[in-house]
């Protein structure tokens, strides 16, 4: 299977070399990759297990577990982790039955979810009967910054100084404002071969920076399905020696930052006259505008200044076609009145289990809710 990458040998590493390998046969066994969130709550985990025969179903794939005390998750004296399988599909990579499986982390012992394990948290928002007979729509823009191999230098960036002004980045197209092409659309061929709801990408403002959309997803599936893509991301960079920061505010000073704008709707929003219920749920998000940004990424202060294409902090507005709102409702949905809004607000580091869940709560399960979410 052909990889994007290059034929030099560097420091051991021959991916020509590599192809040859993962040409060999398998004799009709799989690799399963498992796939987990570690104890910061953004890294992300994996390691592999052989499997007899083709994945069908998820009951196909078989519980594992691992050394918690190494991600932080567990003490040592008790440090087994659970992995629950939730989602998988085709591994880009590996190609052929090969997979690659999502994984909920769990106490060996008590066998309920562990701190960093927010998708339960999700999970029991949607499963709420008013909130799966909305049938909630969402769309989640991923911004992203490419780092060169040491971690200190985005892509196209001089290692002294910096590059001129941001203008001619976004959607830029041409060797001097286009860094890091090769690994957006590498990674968006990967998505697209493991069957992941990516529906388009982008160059950012700021140089080395990209954005790639995931949806339109249902409830649950679409926080796994970015926990998926951004683990494709890290992979396909780590092939192009190049490092993936999802940092809020990855460079100080003029320069935009990196957010994962979250594109909302119901089946009433979506439906004639649903203009009303948009308003309706942007005001319930206003009126829970400090709890929600607890939980909408960490250092997303340095990001929402005001500036730069965002709304401040601690402020709560919305409007019509207002990239610098918290909640941005497109023009379309103005004039056909009925469609879908954007919350701007949530950093790229953000846990997408807990924004999609947060806003789900907040719109449609009410006062009768606590008021009090899980972090």
């Amino acid at each position: 299977m052909a990889h994007l990458v290059s034929s030099t040998t560097e420091n051991g590493k021959n991916y020509d070399m590599l192809r040859k390998y993962l040409s060999l046969k398998q004799h009709g066994k799989i690799q399963c990759e498992y796939i987990w969130i570690g104890g910061t709550g953004l890294d992300i985990r994996s390691k592999t297990r052989t499997l007899k025969t083709k994945v069908e179903d998820i009951k196909d794939i078989p519980c594992w577990n691992y050394d918690g005390s190494s991600t932080d998750q567990a003490d040592g004296s008790y440090s087994e982790i659970w992995l629950r399988p939730v989602k998988f599909c085709p591994d880009p990579f590996r190609g052929g039955d090969n997979i690659l499986c999502l994984c909920e982390t769990l106490n060996a012992k008590t066998m309920k979810p562990i701190d960093t394990n927010k998708r339960h948290i999700a999970a029991e928002i949607f499963e709420q009967k008013e909130v799966v007979e909305e049938e909630t729509w969402w769309g989640i823009e991923q911004e992203y910054t490419l780092f060169d191999s040491t971690g200190t230098v985005p892509l196209g960036w001089p290692n002294n100084g910096f590059p001129a002004p941001q203008g001619p980045y976004y959607c830029g197209v041409g060797a001097k404002v286009a860094h890091g092409r090769h690994i957006s659309e590498a990674h968006y061929r990967a998505c697209l071969c493991a069957g992941i709801d990516i529906s388009g990408t982008n160059a950012e403002v700021m140089p080395g920076q990209w954005e790639f959309q995931i949806g339109p997803s249902i409830g649950i599936d679409s926080g796994d399905q970015v926990w998926l893509a951004r683990y494709i991301l890290n992979r396909v960079a780590e092939d192009f020696g190049s490092v993936v920061s999802y940092e809020p505010k990855p460079i100080k000073g003029d320069w935009n930052g990196a957010g994962s704008h979250t594109n909302y709707s119901t089946k009433t929003m979506r439906a004639k006259g649903g203009y009303k219920a948009i308003v309706a749920a942007i005001e319930k998000l206003g009126a829970k505008h400090k709890e929600h940004m607890q939980c909408y990424g960490k250092d997303n202060e340095l990001r929402m200044t005001g500036k730069h294409e965002t709304a401040s902090y601690q402020v709560f507005k919305y409007g019509v076609a207002d990239r610098g709102a918290s909640i941005r409702i497109p023009r379309q949905t103005e004039i056909d009145q009925m469609g879908y809004f954007e919350d701007r607000r949530p950093a790229a580091n953000c846990d997408p289990y807990l924004v999609t869940g947060m806003i789900a709560k907040t719109t449609l399960l009410g006062k009768e809710e606590d008021d009090d979410q899980e972090q």
